[in-house]
């Protein structure tokens, strides 16, 4: 069979090209093409996914979430540039605590785009998984010219906690090359900015907040949208819907920071990256498709990418298989979906040695993999 293997990352562990190759070795020695494209839902590991597709690396030298230096990397192809707010502001680059939910801000992930628009790319796809803040998006827009200023007339603290000063936006500043520039805000959620499923209610917690918190970021985001209504001469009504558009509480409310101060264009991430990379181009040649990730749930199957990898093989006829780490289904939720059969890394090893010994495991699941197609 000509196989396509089309897997996510193997999150903490393995990138979406060493879960393809380690796959491949055993499936090949049966007899089998494959073909591997790599999966990408917006967040982190869309930039590797980029590189294992053809792009080139590049490397910048950004501001934390912390305020301290990063090295974050991109990709570039042509005119195109994947930039990644997890590399500049994410989660992994910080201990989440109280104070963090405050003071964590996006500065970095502006000063990607800004290093993408110095290298003449002029259309970016900003994907926006694995946020450390709850800023709007704010630090990203400062560090392109943006200003956002206390009724002293200085300017806020960063990230979420600042903006509870917050009384006048001046958008005026923005780098210029923008306005010739395509932004797309690659995203796997749909949360509005505010409210119970708002960035602060649904994404707060996991990066330190407390209930309390919550509601204190939440307020502040209010204050931004409202700030950004009244302030910035912006068409008012068209900064609500951009708070209320799925998407909008993406990444701590990034999402609506670059639909408001970048004019993006929203596009579900699994559905871009696989654009980008040619994925029906090769499920056309596919008699048969392997997918998976680390942890394979109900979200996965909700716009996630090997949930759209299944989505799209079912709809051409072909079987799915699903390699993942484990599994959280039942059988009887995956009836109807067109996943032929699953193989779990923790049908070989206990889940402690699984994230300590990926690669070893994953080759046995492989083999297994094998078996069961012969």
């Amino acid at each position: 069979m000509r196989i396509l293997l089309a897997c996510d990352k193997f999150k903490g562990t393995l990138t979406s090209a060493q879960v393809a190759r380690t796959l491949a070795a055993p499936l090949s020695s049966a007899g089998h093409t494959t073909v591997s494209v790599p999966v990408a839902d917006g967040g982190d590991g869309t930039v590797a996914a980029a590189l294992a597709a053809g792009f080139s690396a590049r490397t910048t030298e950004v501001t934390g979430p912390l305020g301290t230096p990063a090295q974050a990397t991109w990709a570039v192809r042509e005119d195109t540039a994947i930039v990644e707010l997890a590399e500049a502001s994410g989660i992994a680059l910080l201990q989440p605590t109280r104070e963090t939910a405050y003071a964590a801000d996006t500065r970095g992930t502006g000063e990607l785009i800004a290093a993408a628009l110095d290298a003449g790319c002029s259309r970016i796809v900003l994907g926006v998984g694995g946020s450390s803040s709850t800023d709007g998006g704010a630090g990203m827009l400062t560090a392109l010219g943006a200003r956002f200023l206390t009724a002293d007339g200085e300017p806020v603290a960063p990230g979420g906690g600042g903006l509870q000063q917050l009384s006048r936006a001046d958008l005026s500043g923005m780098d210029p090359r923008l306005a010739a520039a395509e932004v797309v805000l690659a995203s796997d959620v749909d949360n509005p900015l505010l409210g119970p499923r708002g960035a602060a209610a649904v994404y707060g917690p996991q990066k330190g907040a407390a209930p309390e918190d919550v509601a204190r970021l939440d307020a502040a985001l209010a204050r931004f949208s409202a700030t950004l209504q009244e302030t910035t001469g912006a068409d008012r009504q068209a900064v609500i819907r951009a708070a209320e558009t799925p998407g909008a509480g993406a990444a701590g409310g990034t999402g609506f920071g670059a639909l408001v101060g970048l004019s993006a264009r929203l596009m579900p991430g699994a559905e871009y990256i696989m654009e980008l990379v040619g994925f029906d181009a090769e499920l056309a040649r596919a008699d048969l498709v392997v997918t998976g990730e680390g942890r394979f749930d109900r979200q996965t199957l909700s716009g996630k990418g090997p949930g759209e990898v299944i989505a799209r093989a079912a709809a051409r006829g072909l079987p799915v298989w699903v390699v993942c780490g484990a599994s959280e289904l039942e059988a009887s939720a995956l009836q109807g979906t067109g996943v032929a059969g699953m193989v779990e890394m923790r049908e070989f090893a206990p889940v402690e040695t699984c994230l300590r010994e990926p690669e070893r495991v994953l080759a046995e699941a492989a083999g297994a993999l094998a078996d069961r197609l012969a």
